[in-house]
Parts: C-alpha cells; structure tokens; sequence
C-alpha cells in the first residue's frame, strides 16, 4: 500500500503492506497499525499537526498551506478534536456557560455548554435552542454530576 504523507512543498510517500485475515466467522479482517489515523491515508501525527494548526487558521487555509482537499483537512481536524475531548475525560462541571450557536442561515441553532472553571467547551447539541434540546444536555451528563452543578450562566 502506498500513502501519501504531503506537507506542503515536501511529498513523501510511504510504501507497506497491510496484511488480511480471512475468517469464517468474522468475514475479512485488516490489520490495524496503530500510527495511521482514522482516515488510513495520513499517519496519527500528520492528522495531529493539521488539527494544531486549525486551531490558529481557517480549514480552508490550512487546507491550500498544505496541499490538501478541503473535505481531507476537516476529517484530519475532526479526528484531532475527538482525540483532544477522548484526553479530558469525562465532564465534572461546577460552573456551566451555556450559550447558542448558529449552524447555517435561516435561525438553525445548536446549544453549547462550557465548563466555566476549566475554560472548555463540555457538550453541543440539541436540535434547536429550547429547552428540550437542554434537556438533551443534562441527559447525557448524568444525574449525578447534573447534581454538582453550582452555577448556570446563559445568554438565551
């Protein structure tokens, strides 16, 4: 298998082979290298090194910096954040900001809470600003650590 590991002006290519198992009850398995990211065409730290500088520029920017197709660089950064939430831990908030967001035009919403303390954002969701969506929050955060919050700001 050959990968193209780009940055910028700078192309290599890597070539290995990635060994099949076939299984009868299972069906065709593939082995899993533990360097290559979810989109198997980039390695865990390229994926990182976009991610990073998507935090300081826009998709589109790093996406030309790096020769890269738009859709590529989003998956990579999407990756990097679900690495970046998995390494938090679960949400313990005390203090939450809750606040909503604009999606696309026409007035479509999703709601945002941040763990005020801790200066990150813990949850987005919902299907619109209500208080059903709300309730959404408080249903994937649990009984008992919705119990432990002190404080709730909004801006609704």
């Amino acid at each position: 298998m050959v990968r193209d590991l780009s940055c910028g002006p700078l192309r290599i290519f890597l070539e290995f082979e990635i060994r099949r198992v076939a299984c009868d009850q299972c069906g065709v398995k593939r082995e899993k290298l533990s360097w290559l990211a979810d989109c198997p065409f980039y390695t865990k730290g390229f994926a990182y090194y976009v991610g990073r500088r998507c935090r300081d520029s826009t998709i589109k920017a790093v996406a030309d910096e790096l020769h890269l197709d738009w859709k590529s660089v989003k998956e990579l950064d999407k990756q990097y954040m679900r690495e970046q939430l998995r390494r938090a831990g679960r949400a313990k908030p005390e203090v939450i900001g809750i606040d909503e967001i604009s999606i696309r035009k026409g007035h479509t919403y999703r709601i945002v809470v941040s763990d005020l303390l801790r200066f990150r954002p813990i949850w987005f969701g919902g299907k619109d600003r209500s208080e059903a969506s709300m309730d959404m929050f408080y249903q994937w955060l649990g009984p008992k650590r919705s119990e432990a919050i002190r404080l709730a700001v909004m801006d609704m």
